[in-house]
């Protein structure tokens, strides 16, 4: 209820303040004696029936204050009503289109309609009003009248229609109609509408053609009916939103604020000249017109319209085929093929074209073409790597159980392990398992590279090595042996770091050989040190090369490890190093496993950061007798 009587004042003040802002004599010697009749199409429209009460209010206190009479006044005020009403109505019957939206010139079309509505409703005020004040007021039917009439209306209704609608656009005032429940005869409007027109066109030329005021006044009995019943009109369509800022309402925009200045520098322009115009002697009535009226309209004709049909063949030929191609973003989903059969209608009409829209056209088809076979290779991609990752789920899988799965612990020691591959599989193993009664074989190893060959050189060797010692359990024979069978056909030059031992619980002699690998370390009288062995050379690369066995009583604590250990990386690209591993087992002071204190450790110091290489543990620790 609120918006509706503040849509009504502000027609009302409105129209009150433009004619006080327009009363000197300067604008009635001119022939404005009536600036504010504009307004009526200007409230109609935006504010609807609920403007057209505010604007026809303040016209009948206008009219009062003229010192009208009643009779004079009722009838002005009744068509007044009905052509604000009008406005709306025209706005709201979707000529050549069933996309109803507010009022707004954003597009050529809802520009023709707004200059096409002004002129219908400028012509049916005019017509009517310019014949009733001559035959109600002045007993002389003049065309000055409907000439007065019809300026001051095209004229106001243009310039504040523009400002009107932008800003009720901005402060959300725009008033629309409601779908009503009424069926429509579409026939029997459109008679009316016709009839509406040319009743209205004959009743303006009347006075040129000298009718007989009595048959003029049945014309404007009959087109106040006829008015009236067409603004009965249901409104069958529903409103649309279209927030979209297009290329062509900005190009209309910045239009139309040329032609508004143009327009108003015109009127100055004859305010300014009309002192002069006055003092020409035997000069005509209609020269006090042309100042204030004309030139504004001389503006539209030869400015405003050639500008329109400039902008109607842009929008043809530019903006539409560009709109058209924005169209694609319908047809795009994220990871998925563009919809081309869709969008082959809105190409076609363009693609042949022999100009910068027949080559975007063209070049939108490639690009969907492309794009196209781009995500169909996409999705093979991702397939294969979804069968690649099932692969390498079961290769983890495989590779996991050829480890040790579960600390072996007897009263002679406890041996145990831990293995994390960097990536799905690793190059990274231990192992451990007895010979026989009497001989613990561990075995720590690191194959060069990541992934997948990595995994397979590291699984081939840790099964030979197996194998071997079912047949030799001198750890040297075995490297020597393994190293010669690796180098046959190393065509990548692949190779793998290997420590292996022997421990026997009854002489506690620990036998060991090493291929390239770190040297592990050992705690003796309390405290952890590296052990110092031969360092050997990695196998697979260099044939017929002798390791050599060696050869400590072992009665504590061994712990060897891959270099991931020792390499791990912080944020900081600090390695977790050496010096850190040994202070760790040398403050460690519990009898526990201590692999998961330092691995806790290690998680500590790399605060998260992503590691690339493997890392493996194993460990012994001999029991007291």
């Amino acid at each position: 209820m609120k918006s509706k009587l503040k849509k009504i004042a502000i027609s009302f003040i409105s129209m009150i303040a433009l004619n006080i802002l327009l009363s000197p004599d300067i604008f009635w010697d001119l022939g404005i004696e009536t600036p504010h009749v504009g307004l009526l199409f200007v409230f109609g429209l935006i504010f609807g029936p609920y403007g057209a009460l505010g604007a026809t209010s303040a016209n009948i206190i206008l009219d009062l204050l003229n010192s009208y009479t009643p009779l004079e006044i009722l009838p002005s005020e009744i068509v007044s009503f009905a052509v604000s009403c009008l406005a709306y109505k025209l706005w709201y019957s979707g000529f050549k289109t069933d996309k109803i939206t507010k009022p707004r010139l954003d597009n050529i079309y809802h520009i023709t309609l707004f200059l096409s509505s002004i002129l219908i409703c400028g012509l049916i005020y005019s017509s009517f009003h310019g014949n009733l004040v001559g035959i109600l007021i002045s007993n002389s039917i003049d065309e000055f009248y409907f000439v007065s009439y019809f300026l001051n209306f095209i004229n106001i209704a243009f310039i504040f229609g523009i400002f009107g609608i932008q800003l009720s656009r901005k402060f959300d005032l725009i008033e629309t109609p409601k779908t009503s429940k009424r069926p429509v005869n579409k026939k029997l409007y459109r008679i009316l509408f016709y009839s509406l027109m040319i009743v209205a066109i004959v009743s303006s030329v009347s006075p040129i053609l000298n009718i007989d005021s009595n048959i003029m006044t049945g014309e404007l009995i009959l087109l106040a009916i006829l008015l009236i019943a067409y603004v009965t009109k249901p409104f069958e369509y529903k409103i649309q939103t279209n927030d979209k800022n297009t290329i062509i309402e900005r190009i209309i925009q910045i239009f139309l604020i040329i032609t508004l200045t143009i327009a108003i520098i015109g009127v100055i322009i004859s305010i300014l000249s009309y002192n002069y115009v006055t003092h020409i002697n035997n000069v005509n009535i209609y020269l006090y017109l042309l100042p204030a009226l004309l030139i504004t309209d001389i503006i539209i004709i030869l400015f405003f319209i050639p500008g329109i049909i400039i902008l109607k063949y842009v929008e043809n030929k530019v903006i539409k085929p560009i709109s058209s191609f924005s169209k694609i973003e319908d047809f795009i989903s994220e990871n998925e093929k563009i919809e081309s059969d869709g969008l082959v209608e809105i190409y076609s009409k363009y693609i042949n074209e022999q100009n910068e829209i027949g080559t975007l056209a063209r070049s939108y088809t490639e690009l969907i073409n492309h794009n196209n076979n781009y995500i169909e290779n996409i999705h093979e991609i991702e397939s294969e790597k979804e069968r690649i990752k099932a692969e390498l789920d079961i290769a983890t899988k495989i590779q996991a159980s050829n480890l040790p799965t579960e600390a072996i612990e007897c009263e002679n020691y406890f041996v145990d392990g831990y293995s994390k591959p960097a990536k799905e599989v690793g190059g990274d193993f231990f192992d451990y398992y007895m010979l026989d009664d009497e001989n613990l074989a561990i075995a720590i190893g690191d194959a060069s590279g990541k992934g997948v060959p990595a995994a397979l050189l590291a699984t081939i060797t840790q099964v030979m090595v197996k194998q071997l010692l079912k047949h030799d359990i001198n750890p040297s024979n075995t490297l020597s042996i393994l190293n010669n069978q690796l180098c046959e056909k190393n065509s990548e030059t692949m190779f793998i770091t290997l420590w292996l031992g022997i421990y026997n619980k009854t002489t506690g002699k620990l036998t060991f050989s090493n291929a390239g690998h770190n040297p592990p370390l050992i705690r003796e009288n309390g405290e952890f040190r590296y052990l110092n062995i031969d360092s050997g050379i990695v196998l697979g690369i260099v044939e017929d090369f002798e390791f050599v066995n060696e050869e400590i009583t072992l009665s504590d604590e061994l712990i060897a490890y891959t270099d991931g250990i020792t390499d791990a990386n912080n944020k900081e690209s600090k390695m977790y190093g050496e010096d850190r591993l040994l202070n760790f087992f040398n403050e460690f002071k519990s009898d526990e496993n201590p692999i998961e204190p330092l691995l806790n450790d290690i998680h500590k110091f790399t605060e998260n950061a992503e590691q690339y290489d493997d890392m493996t543990l194993l460990y012994l620790k001999i029991e007291d007798d």
